[in-house]
């Protein structure tokens, strides 16, 4: 927002202590008390009342000073709820600041303009309607913040859970002294029913329930209690109040309403998403499992980039560093891999199928590169989709499909693969002549290669959540990238003392 037009709008507020709409002679007006009780639920938001003078602003304001001192505390309050407003909209923090690689567009907002026509209205929450993300999964993130908050003193975390049998899991069936303290947290957590009583086995209603809490923390819903499922039952409520505020924080840098169609893919759900605006409202139109990259040193990087190509029956252009550090060592090891895998030389003077070792000096020269040819053992399945960036990052099918029956799966080189890609494929070709699902699915089916010009560019959001609401359930998801901890920091952990 540019400061210069927020100073000039917020000029046009009265601030006058005779004129000011925050005092009735000497008393705060109902309009003060409006804006106190909204900064001073803050914290609702994800936000801290702290940020915003409370509580020694509202201190001041009942302490009922002269005629000066009030007109400077009508111009504390106001920059106060312009303050509050802009967090509200845009985030306490910059993602830019945090190296994620994205300056997400986002519809443009003048917090002073939003208060004036609040205090036109004599309603303040209009202002915080106005600023607050006008998305449905915002709002089932705050409920879910209540929530967990709620269940910060709950006696069930009051201990630890006893020492799991040998092995150091309890499959379905088995007998566990723990269980009536698990059945207590899967009962606060509502995965339990209450009229649920603890068994004596790990079976039939706790057995349910902890399947339930299983696939709400991105674990294999097997029913068996392992160092994985019990290290995320110990997670304490409060924890989880920490998860969703920065839940709230990164949603309010999410651009979900720039454009009429968009794909967003959570790396810490491992999950594709593509939305379409209808009316007010985002529709769910295509939904899958993806596999993202290793945690460990070929991350995913986040960004927001536009799908402009769909290339059908791809080459892959290994890059230079998988084939140094991967690649030429197995070549060595078994030449036959060569043309098992369909592989050929690609340099100045065109094409050559034929292995050697001098070649494959060449390419770790840099004078030389590797790619391999279409087909059913091509590495990148049978579609590509092109979204230029500067990471050389791209979605595209893959022949290993078991890989999306794990639980945790950050396994690519850094691109992602996509579970479903005939179905995204005509998410993104909607519209186009000629293209169908039943198009798309000739073109996979068709040796011969094809690329296909995006009409209409749509926006590919790569973000990172480790907590949201599926299907009216509050899910959490393991930090894979250990990204939570840097936004705490930027945050200055000034959580609220009820979220802490």
């Amino acid at each position: 927002m540019n400061r210069r037009r927020s100073l000039c709008t917020l000029a046009l507020l009265p601030l006058g202590a005779a004129a000011s709409p925050w005092w009735r002679d000497d008393r705060p007006s109902p309009l003060a008390e409006q804006a106190l009780a909204l900064l001073n639920q803050a914290d609702s938001h994800g936000l801290n009342p702290a940020d915003y003078g409370l509580p020694a602003l509202a201190d001041a304001w009942l302490a009922a000073p002269d005629e000066t001192a009030r007109a400077a505390l009508a111009e504390t309050l106001q920059a106060a709820l312009l303050r509050y407003l802009r967090h509200l909209r845009l985030g306490r923090v910059d993602p830019a600041a945090l190296g994620l690689g994205f300056g997400a567009p986002r519809e443009p907002f003048d917090p002073a303009a939003a208060l004036q026509a609040a205090l036109a209205l004599q309603d303040l929450a209009a202002a915080e309607r106005a600023a607050a993300p006008a998305l449905p999964q915002y709002q089932r993130l705050r409920q879910a913040l209540a929530q967990y908050r709620a269940l910060a003193e709950h006696p069930a975390w009051a201990q630890s859970l006893p020492a799991l049998p040998a092995r150091q899991r309890l499959e379905p069936g088995q007998a566990w002294d723990g269980l009536p303290l698990l059945s207590a947290r899967l009962l606060a957590l509502g995965d339990l029913a209450p009229a649920a009583a603890a068994p004596e086995r790990l079976e039939g209603d706790v057995l349910a329930a902890l399947r339930r809490f299983q696939a709400r923390h991105g674990l294999e819903p097997d029913g068996v209690l392992g160092r994985a499922t019990r290290a995320a039952l110990e997670v304490p409520p409060a924890r989880r109040t920490r998860q969703l505020v920065l839940a709230l924080e990164r949603l309010r840098w999410t651009p979900l309403r720039a454009a009429p169609r968009m794909l967003v893919i959570n790396l810490p759900e491992y999950r594709l998403r593509a939305y379409e605006l209808q009316g007010e409202g985002l529709a769910l139109r295509a939904e899958m499992r993806v596999i993202v990259g290793q945690a460990l040193d070929r991350r995913t990087p986040l960004m927001l980039e536009s799908l402009r190509r769909i290339e059908f029956q791809p080459f892959w252009n290994v890059p230079y560093k998988i084939a140094r550090d991967e690649l030429v060592p197995e070549l060595r090891r078994d030449p036959a891999q060569w043309a098992r895998e369909g592989y050929e030389f690609v340099g100045p003077a065109g094409v050559e199928a034929e292995l050697s070792e001098a070649r494959l000096a060449e390419v770790l020269r840099g004078r030389l590169r590797i790619r391999q040819r279409p087909g059913p053992r091509n590495a990148l399945g049978a579609i590509k989709f092109v979204f230029p960036n500067r990471e050389s990052v791209y979605l595209h099918h893959t022949p290993a499909t078991g890989l999306f029956a794990r639980s945790r799966r950050d396994l690519s080189h850094g691109c992602i693969r996509v579970e479903d890609p005939a179905a995204l494929a005509a998410f993104v070709l909607r519209g186009q002549p000629g293209w169908n699902l039943a198009a798309v699915r000739a073109a996979l089916a068709d040796p011969r290669p094809q690329a296909v010009a995006v009409a209409e560019p749509l926006p590919v959001l790569i973000t990172y959540g480790t907590a949201l609401v599926r299907g009216g359930e509050v899910c959490f998801f393991e930090d894979v990238y250990g990204l939570d901890p840097a936004l705490e920091a930027a945050l200055g952990h000034a959580l609220s003392p009820t979220a802490s």
